[in-house]
């Protein structure tokens, strides 16, 4: 089991050496006896809860909704609920494409918790399928900006590099030969500063964590990545936000693009940098 769920068993109260309840912080020594109980999984669903969520585009097969940094996208262990596609049974009533399942009726393709930005959602099946293919087929438009820590080497390029399981950190992916898939990653920079460089990104595929593995990859992380690069105290998670998404309508056929602005965090990360204060 992972180290965050052994943890959560401690905590709960699951696990006594010498047959006393014991913290996690607990020093075992020779001889002691350790007893762990590990409860029953629990199966996970999503229920409509009326979350609000910012709704860019509807109509009657498909949304495009601009994610909060922070909400997580689906239900999984340790986030049972409060997701977006909690937020999205209750506004849709439902309606939602059932391909991927009871815990990620209408997703298509995801974002991380902590990246901000649009995000497209299926309600009926013919358009997931129709949508799912134009992602297959690298014909999706998926443009991101972020802010990374120092500046590549060439101010735009091509980072052409598979990604796959890490190996003994099964929560993290990373760039190997084993076991891995074709990841492409176009960026272009368009301001440098002190330290840290603005960059668009363009998804030619679209792999877990791929813009973040191939940032710290090149030795240039994501801005407040913990798993990649290094946290700051100016907020939680990275300064990755989903800026623009397009695609062919499902009915209509016809190319769509939506762009949503920065948020917030990530102009005022922005404005700290350009004025040369200590992040």
């Amino acid at each position: 089991m992972t180290r965050n769920a052994a943890e959560k068993i401690i905590q709960s109260g699951n696990v006594t050496v010498g047959g006393k309840v014991a913290g996690k912080s607990l020093k075992v020594r020779a001889g002691d006896v350790i007893e762990i109980c590990v409860p029953d999984p629990v199966e996970l669903s999503a229920e409509p809860q009326n979350i609000p969520i910012n709704i860019v585009y509807e109509d009657d097969c498909l949304l495009v909704v601009d994610k909060p940094k922070g909400m997580v996208v689906h239900p999984a262990a340790g986030n049972p609920d409060g997701t977006l596609v909690n937020a999205l049974m209750y506004h849709c009533k439902g309606r939602l494409s059932g391909i991927n399942g009871v815990i990620r009726p209408g997703i298509v393709h995801r974002i991380d918790k902590n990246t901000s930005g649009l995000l497209m959602v299926a309600k009926t099946d013919e358009a997931h399928n129709f949508l799912a293919e134009q992602i297959r087929q690298h014909s999706f438009t998926r443009e991101y900006s972020g802010i990374v820590v120092g500046s590549f080497a060439q101010d735009s390029g091509v980072i052409d590099a598979p990604i796959g399981r890490h190996k003994t950190d099964r929560k993290k992916m990373c760039v190997t030969d084993t076991n891995s898939k074709k990841a492409v990653t176009r960026y272009q920079t368009l301001e440098k500063f002190r330290g840290f460089s603005l960059v668009r990104f363009v998804l030619e595929t679209g792999r877990t964590h791929q813009i973040r593995v191939h940032c710290a990859y090149k030795g240039h992380p994501i801005l407040g990545d913990d798993v990649y690069g290094k946290s700051i105290r100016a907020f939680e998670g990275q300064c990755l936000h989903a800026r623009r998404l397009g695609f062919i309508h499902p009915q209509t056929e016809k190319y769509i693009e939506f762009e949503s602005p920065l948020p917030d965090y990530f102009e005022n990360i922005l404005r700290r940098i350009r004025n040369g204060e200590n992040i």
